[in-house]
């Protein structure tokens, strides 16, 4: 299977999204992944920030959202095992609850094994298996709102065209 054929992959999704897919799995281990590779067993959640934030684009737009820092610390440590689903979704309602966040909140994991920087990741729709409950981390990017608005509502137009008519070459009414 080429990448062409592959299935498209939810990535940065929500944190409600992602609660609501480990609900029925909290039993399972909870499986991270970046840069290729699972975090290790003893990995720890050693940070849970949430905060609504406001701010100008470059545009000079303004933007307003809620979001949650997860940090991971990507150890080995005591023989331990992967958390279990329903662990990690106990520490992190405990967070979203007493700061009052809601499930729309945007998802950001920093994650760092100690020795290298933090680095800012989004998490993809998690993936259940029988074994363990896997989450592929992709790395944050920087973006442009206002292109990225841009793209969105022109690709919108796009695909809600049915192709260019032969006499204007214009969409079709």
């Amino acid at each position: 299977m080429n990448a062409i054929d592959k299935p498209p992959v939810e990535t940065d999704i929500s944190l409600g999204r992602l609660l609501a897919t480990i609900d029925s799995v909290r039993d399972l281990p909870l499986v991270f992944s970046y840069d290729g590779r699972p975090v290790r067993p003893g990995y720890h959640v050693t940070e849970v920030k949430a905060g609504e934030f406001a701010a100008l684009d470059c545009g000079a737009n303004p933007e307003a959202w809620s979001e949650i820092f997860v940090q991971l610390w990507d150890i080995d440590e005591d023989q331990r095992i992967h958390m279990p689903a329903g662990k990690f979704a106990a520490i992190i309602r405990k967070v979203s609850e007493h700061v009052q966040l809601g499930g729309s909140a945007k998802l950001t994991f920093e994650v760092s094994d100690g020795l290298r920087p933090m680095q800012l990741f989004c998490a993809a729709l998690p993936i259940i298996r029988e074994d363990a409950v896997y989450v592929e981390l992709a790395p944050r990017a920087a973006s442009c709102k206002p292109r990225d608005r841009w793209l969105a509502e022109n690709n919108q137009k796009a695909s809600a065209c049915c192709g260019p008519t032969i006499e204007t070459g214009a969409c079709c009414p």
